[in-house]
């Protein structure tokens, strides 16, 4: 969720953003009527221009409401653009267009518009024209929640869109009678057959000659299946930029300094004052904030917030006992036990029993009080002698957002919850089950669980590397790249100076973020300029410090796969054509299961009780042409020579079984009409696949 902040000066009202994220492809305007374009194309799909203007303020709002990363953002920005530009042409062929009645659902039903009292009428229905009123006040007194407000109606008008748009899809979809009957024969139909099997394996891969052009006529045949992308690979050479054993004893020392109380002469005053130390410092906070890189934080933290490695040495500390310097995470600390709050951390479940006129009570709740305590009292009754039962109990019966944890409110400190649920958590002992009432209604609670926590005051200085250490890593990385402009080759240079070389394969126009290597943009746009050729190299600054140096080892062009690329894929699907081929070939004249299976020295095998609807043969894999083939053929006769996904095969049909006829096949024709679920999904996908669609993404970002 995220707010879309003040929606008035005085009167402050919070709208709760849901559902999709928070971007739009233009402002839709039900409200308001009025619209935005732009011209600068980011992409292209069915001969429509993609706004730029709209894409990068989407990418903006996006990087500043969620703090998502640059790419991130556009990847998410693109989709839903992609998404919504799709769709829209359906939905003109389609005549869908949702307007104000549609949107007016959609806020009845979400939670953070009709249980707001500002959209609610009398009767506490929620009231589309208060909520018109507002929009309307927000133009002049809060245009920037307005504009929010105005992405929020499209994702909104979107979202009803496609509702209304595949509901259509799905209600077109239909099964009749018959469909249902043919799904229970698919099923229900039987056959018995006996077969021998010849695999491809009974023929080494040393007797079967390719040649390339067989491999690369298969490849095109199959072009669909074998179509690749762009890609680049590279070898690489990490130059990190960390502190040395120097620097990190340097970070310590300065730590080291303010244990102890020193005298400073003040120029001011011209008199020599005291410093206090971290254990004799009376404004603590003040000496925290003036001399550690991270602020001081007053809350209680357990055991598990703290360093692992330092954890229990921590958290034993007595009040004011120092530990340090010790490392957590990039920082060095050294830490000064403040206080202990014993079982201050609290985990409870609760069943929540609300009543008419409870806060926050769902509008469906019409019990009274006396009525909602009764109900409370009997499951608490229920709890206490089966303590077990609590999680199903909350599932059934609570009206709380915890329902769907059963009960569980996690850990919480004190003060975190109403008055008398934290006087009863905080007061009993962990296992203990009762009953306290608030503003919400009747609570049925039991304590789960209770831990200790510790207040810190740590001072923090950033484990960095000097300037040294940095004109150092610098200068190693500048010696390599000037080497590797003689000898041109990474490999060997890595090696004569016992350098680690990594490598990274198959990275695409689009990548950002590569295995080990976050954040290189820059990397990947360089890979993709038209200059760029095997053993190109260059350097790039890491984002935590140091530098990378990078040759390229492969490029892969958009097109169809090479047969050198195809080798665990392609190849082995033509040579078992050709296997197949000499397959049948060498027992052309074997008529009977008998004469095949003597002659390949393999067993006559049974299968039993095939159906149409399985594809898979006991003892042989997936086979569905050797099952269909079974179906096709009549009693005690034999099939000729099957190519099958795993061999050769000839069957025997040794017995074949209809399926009774039943006096409804409702059954299965709704089985089928449950399968229209999956109608939004496969056809959204289906739509995409037809588009034409120019991503111009790699050239703006």
């Amino acid at each position: 969720m995220a707010l879309l902040g003040n929606l008035r000066k005085n009167s402050v009202v919070l709208i709760t953003v849901i559902g999709m994220a928070l971007f739009a492809f233009v402002i839709s305007g039900v409200f308001d009527g009025k619209g935005y374009t732009a011209q600068e194309p980011i992409g292209v799909v069915n001969n429509e221009d993609l706004s730029i203007e709209d894409f990068r303020n989407q990418v903006d709002f996006l990087q500043s409401s969620y703090s998502m990363s640059t790419f991130n953002a556009v990847n998410t920005v693109w989709e839903q653009t992609l998404r919504n530009s799709i769709l829209k042409n359906q939905y003109k062929l389609s005549g869908v267009d949702s307007g104000k009645d549609h949107i007016e659902f959609i806020l009845s039903q979400n939670p953070s518009f009709n249980s707001d009292p500002r959209f609610l009428n009398d009767a506490g229905i929620f009231e589309i024209d208060k909520f018109i009123d507002l929009v309307i006040e927000l133009k002049t007194t809060n245009f920037e929640s307005y504009e929010q407000w105005k992405n929020q109606e499209l994702i909104f008008q979107n979202q009803s869109n496609e509702k209304i748009y595949f509901d259509l899809v799905k209600s077109g979809i239909n099964f009749s009678f018959k469909d249902g009957e043919f799904e229970y024969k698919l099923q229900n139909d039987i056959v018995d057959i006996e077969y021998v099997q010849i695999p491809f394996s009974s023929i080494p891969d040393s007797l079967v000659k390719l040649k390339k052009s067989e491999v690369e006529k298969f490849i095109k045949s199959n072009e669909s299946d074998y179509k690749v992308d762009a890609s680049r690979s590279i070898n690489y050479v990490l130059f990190d930029e960390k502190p040395s054993e120097i620097d990190e004893n340097i970070t310590k020392e300065i730590l080291q300094s303010f244990l102890e109380e020193r005298k400073e002469y003040n120029d001011v005053s011209k008199l020599e004052e005291t410093i206090p130390s971290l254990l004799t410092a009376k404004n603590i906070s003040d000496f925290i904030n003036t001399n550690s890189e991270i602020k001081f934080d007053s809350i209680y933290v357990p055991k598990g917030s703290l360093p692992t490695d330092h954890a229990n040495l921590l958290f034993n500390l007595n009040k004011d006992q120092i530990y340090g310097p010790y490392l957590d995470g990039e920082f060095f600390k050294v830490s000064r036990m403040l206080d202990k709050k014993i079982g201050g951390n609290v985990r409870a479940s609760h069943i929540l029993i609300s009543f008419k006129g409870s806060q926050n009570a769902p509008p469906q709740i019409t019990r009274s009080k006396s009525q909602a305590k009764q109900e409370a009292l009997r499951l608490r009754n229920l709890v206490r002698s089966n303590p077990d039962s609590f999680t199903s109990l909350a599932f059934e019966f609570s009206d709380g957002p915890s329902k769907s944890s059963g009960g569980d409110l996690g850990f919480f400190q004190e003060g975190q919850m109403v008055k008398p649920f934290n006087d009863y958590v905080f007061s009993n002992r962990v296992g203990s089950i009762g009953m306290v009432e608030s503003d919400f209604g009747y609570h049925v609670i039991k304590i789960n669980a209770k831990e200790d926590l510790v207040m810190l005051a740590s001072i923090a200085a950033k484990n960095i590397p000097s300037e040294e250490t940095s004109d150092k890593t610098f200068n190693l990385a500048t010696k390599f790249e000037i080497n590797l402009s003689k000898n041109n080759n990474i490999t060997d240079l890595a090696k004569e100076n016992n350098y680690e070389l990594k490598s990274v394969d198959g990275i695409k126009i689009l990548d950002d973020n590569l295995p080990g290597l976050p954040n290189q943009r820059r990397l990947v746009q360089w890979l993709f300029n038209d200059e760029i050729e095997i053993d190109s190299y260059k350097r790039f600054d890491l984002s935590n410090g140091g530098y990378l140096i990078a040759q390229v080892s492969s490029l892969v062009n958009e097109g169809l796969s090479s047969v050198e690329d195809a080798t665990f894929t392609a190849v082995p699907k033509v040579r078992n054509q050709k296997k197949a081929q000499m397959i049948i070939k060498q027992n052309s004249k074997a008529l009977s299961l008998e004469d095949l299976a003597e002659n390949n020295n393999v067993e006559i095998k049974k299968a039993l009780a095939l159906n149409q609807k399985s594809g898979t043969i006991s003892g042989a894999g997936r086979e569905p042409l050797v099952i269909g083939v079974a179906f096709g053929t009549g009693l005690n006769e034999i099939s000729d020579l099957i190519i099958g996904e795993n061999g050769i095969y000839k069957i025997k049909v040794t017995k074949k079984e209809k399926s009774t006829d039943l006096e409804t096949y409702l059954s299965y024709q709704n089985q089928l009409l449950s399968s229209r679920s999956l109608s939004s999904s496969t056809l959204f996908q289906s739509v995409k696949e037809s588009a034409e669609i120019v991503d111009n993404r790699s050239t703006y970002y």
